[in-house]
C-alpha cells in the first residue's frame, strides 16, 4: 500500500466554499462539510427547488434517512476531484494540502488516522473521513456486521465501502445518529451489569427458573380437552422463555435477536406462577387444537397417498406433468418428538418441516411445488409484453408496474409474469393460465376468467388488456 506513515499524516483542506446561491456543489458530488455549529461531517449534494429561490435549497445525503439540510451547512469542500496517491507514495510525507494554500483563507486539518487492517475500528454509527485504497477521498458511516467486520455506508440502500477498499479513516464530529447509538450502547452496558446477578420473585417462579416445567404443567391442563397435546406442539407458537431483564428474572416471549442481542417481550399479565401457566394454556390453545394428528395425517402415515393426490390434482390442468419432472422430496418423520411432514430439495440436503396443520394444507403445498416443476419443464416458445408505458404509471401498493409479459409454452399452454418494484427493491410473480380460461367463447369472457387468476391488483384491468390487439392475437383469439 502507500509508503507514508498514516499515523503521522495530516490533510489540510484549503478550498472551502461558503454554501450560497450560485456557489453549490455539482449534483451528486461528495463533500466535506462544516456546519454552522462548528461540527464537521460530509455527504452527497442533492439540490431541490426550481433554482429561482434566493436561498439554497437541498440536502447532503449520507445514507438511508440520513441527511443534512442545506440550512445547517456553512461551508463545503469537494472531495471527488482529489486523489492523494502520488503524495502518499513518499515515505517522508506527513502533510498533504488538498487544494492550494491561500493567505487568510479558511482551512481545516484532519489527522489521527487509523487503519481497520491494524484492528482499529470506529465506534458503531460513527461518521468518518476516509482515504480509499486507490488514493481517492471519501466519507462514510461505520456499520459493524460482526466483530472485526463492517463497512462504511455512504449512500441510501446500504451503498458502502467495504473494509478492503478503505486504507485509513479518521472520525468526524459526533452527530444525532452516532449520539443515539452511543446512548443505546450505554443502556446495553448498564442492562448487562444489572443482569449479572438477577433476582428471583418466589411467587412468580414458584417452580424454579426452568421454562420447561411451566410448559409441562400447562400441557397437562390442555390434555383434558386435547389428548394429543404436547410441549413440542405448544412450542410451534412463538416460545416463551425465562430470561434476566432489568436485574430480575422474567417470563417473556422470545422475539429472536436484533443487533446480536436477544429480544424478549416481557409478560406482565400476572404476578404468580399459576397465572402464567394459565396464560400459556390460552396462548397455545389454538395451536394445539389445530394440530390434531387425526386431521393432519388423515391419509395415514405413509407419504405416498398424499403425493399421489397432489400429483393427480396438478395433472388435471398441467397435462404434460410427469413424475420424472419432480425434484423435491417429502416424508413423514419425527422432529422434536412429533411426527411432521418434511421436505428437502436435494439428496442429502437439509430436511425442513412443512408447517401444515391439516392434510389438505400439506397437499396444497406439494401441488405448488409440482406446478413450479411442471412450468420449469415446459420451455417458452413465444412471448408478448403488454406495453405498460402506454398504460401510464401503475401503482401497486407503492411499487411501480415494470413488466407484464405473456408466454406461450411448448405444449401450447400459456403463463404470465408480472414484475414490479421501486428504486430499491422489486419482485416478480408467475401465473399459469388455466386451460379452462381458453374454453371461453369470446375474448372478453376469457379476460373475465383470466382476471380471476391474475386480478387487476397486479396492475392491469380488463379495459387495459382489451386495448392490446397484439395480445389478443398472441393468445389465439380472432377479431370479433
Amino acid at each position: 500500500m502507500f509508503k507514508c506513515d498514516y499515523t503521522k499524516l495530516t490533510l489540510s483542506f484549503n478550498n472551502f466554499h461558503d454554501l450560497k446561491v450560485g456557489d453549490q456543489p455539482d449534483y451528486g458530488e461528495f463533500c466535506l462539510l462544516e456546519l454552522k455549529d462548528g461540527r464537521h461531517t460530509g455527504g452527497s449534494w442533492c439540490s431541490k427547488g426550481d433554482g429561482k429561490s434566493n436561498i439554497v435549497e437541498g440536502e447532503f445525503i449520507r445514507g438511508t434517512a440520513d441527511t443534512v439540510d442545506a440550512s445547517e451547512v456553512s461551508k463545503w469542500h469537494e472531495l471527488n476531484r482529489y486523489n492523494a496517491s502520488n503524495c502518499m507514495d513518499d515515505d517522508s510525507v506527513e502533510w498533504i494540502n488538498v487544494g492550494p494554500e491561500k493567505e487568510d483563507a479558511y482551512s481545516l486539518q484532519l489527522s489521527g488516522f487509523k487503519s481497520t487492517e491494524m484492528g482499529e475500528f470506529p465506534r458503531e454509527e460513527q461518521y468518518c473521513f476516509l482515504i480509499l485504497t486507490d488514493g481517492s477521498l471519501a466519507v462514510g458511516r461505520w456499520n459493524e456486521y460482526s466483530s472485526g467486520d463492517g463497512a462504511f455506508i455512504y449512500a441510501p440502500a446500504l451503498s458502502s465501502y467495504s473494509m478492503d477498499k478503505v486504507w485509513v479513516w479518521a472520525p468526524l464530529s459526533n452527530d444525532d445518529v452516532f449520539d443515539r447509538e452511543e446512548e443505546a450502547r450505554r443502556e446495553r452496558e448498564h442492562e448487562d451489569e444489572l443482569n449479572r446477578n438477577p433476582t428471583v420473585d418466589p411467587k412468580l417462579f414458584r417452580y424454579g427458573t426452568d421454562i420447561k416445567v411451566y410448559y409441562e404443567k400447562a400441557c397437562e391442563k390442555l390434555k383434558k380437552d386435547y389428548p394429543w397435546a404436547s410441549v413440542e406442539i405448544m412450542k410451534k407458537k412463538q416460545e416463551y422463555v425465562i430470561a434476566p431483564r432489568h436485574g430480575k428474572y422474567v417470563f417473556g416471549r422470545d422475539d429472536g435477536t436484533y443487533d446480536g442481542r436477544k429480544v424478549i417481550w416481557q409478560w406482565n399479565d400476572g404476578t404468580t406462577s399459576e397465572e402464567f401457566i394459565d396464560f400459556l394454556c390460552d396462548y397455545t390453545r389454538d395451536t394445539v387444537k389445530n394440530n390434531n394428528p387425526d386431521e393432519k395425517f388423515s391419509l395415514g402415515l405413509d407419504i405416498e397417498p398424499y403425493l399421489k393426490k397432489a400429483y393427480e390434482n396438478v395433472k388435471r390442468d398441467y397435462t404434460w406433468f410427469e413424475e420424472s419432472m419432480i425434484t423435491t422430496h417429502y416424508a413423514i418423520e419425527k422432529c422434536r418428538g412429533e411426527l411432521e411432514f418434511t421436505v428437502w430439495y436435494k439428496d442429502g440436503g437439509e430436511h425442513f418441516v412443512c408447517d401444515c396443520a391439516k392434510a389438505d394444507d400439506f397437499i396444497k403445498s406439494v401441488e405448488h411445488d409440482y406446478q413450479e416443476a411442471a412450468l420449469r419443464a415446459n420451455p417458452v416458445v413465444g412471448s408478448h409484453s403488454v406495453p405498460v408505458s402506454k398504460v401510464g404509471h401503475v401503482d401497486m401498493h407503492g411499487w411501480n408496474l415494470e413488466n407484464y409479459t405473456f408466454y406461450k409454452l411448448k405444449t401450447g399452454d400459456y403463463k404470465v409474469s408480472v414484475t414490479a418494484g421501486d428504486r430499491v427493491a422489486g419482485g416478480s410473480r408467475e401465473f399459469f393460465i388455466m386451460p379452462s380460461c381458453f374454453e371461453a367463447k369470446t375474448y372478453g369472457e376469457f379476460l373475465d376468467r383470466y382476471l380471476e387468476i391474475v386480478s387487476a391488483s397486479f396492475g392491469l384491468a380488463k379495459e387495459n388488456l382489451m386495448k392490446d390487439e397484439e395480445l389478443k392475437k398472441f393468445l389465439g383469439f380472432k377479431n370479433d
